[in-house]
């Protein structure tokens, strides 16, 4: 069966933010267009950021998908651990402040930063 990697940004059950890959099965469709299920969605937002953009440390409100459309974007986690994704690429940040924790920015969420020469765009899609 073809699939596609869902990389997706989570809160682990010590707190901290990681990645994880999963697969998506691409089992709808026809072989010369090959689906996956269809995900509910509950709104879209864009974003350009300017070069030079950096957030600080903070948690994903709502699980949403992030696309990339232009420029890079680099997500970090806590100890150093970062990626980077460029256009054409996505993420499905869903790293929620635990239930019950109040947010310490040495240990809860990651930071995002535009990267390179260009300006980042970005395609916020809600889950729901």
């Amino acid at each position: 069966m073809t699939s596609l990697t869902k990389t997706v940004l989570f809160t682990d059950t010590d707190g901290r933010a990681r990645f994880r890959e999963e697969a998506v099965p691409l089992d709808e469709g026809s072989p010369q267009s090959m689906l996956s299920a269809l995900f509910a969605s509950g709104g879209y937002q864009l974003r350009q950021s300017p070069v030079g953009f950096r957030s600080q440390f903070h948690c994903t409100g709502a699980p949403q998908w992030v696309f990339i459309l232009g420029g890079q974007m680099e997500i970090g986690l806590q100890g150093g651990v970062s990626r980077v994704f460029g256009p054409g690429q996505h993420f499905y940040s869903a790293d929620h402040l635990p239930v019950g924790a109040t947010f310490d920015p040495q240990v809860h969420g990651h930071w995002s930063r535009q990267v390179g020469p260009d300006p980042l765009v970005t395609l916020f899609v809600r889950a729901s």
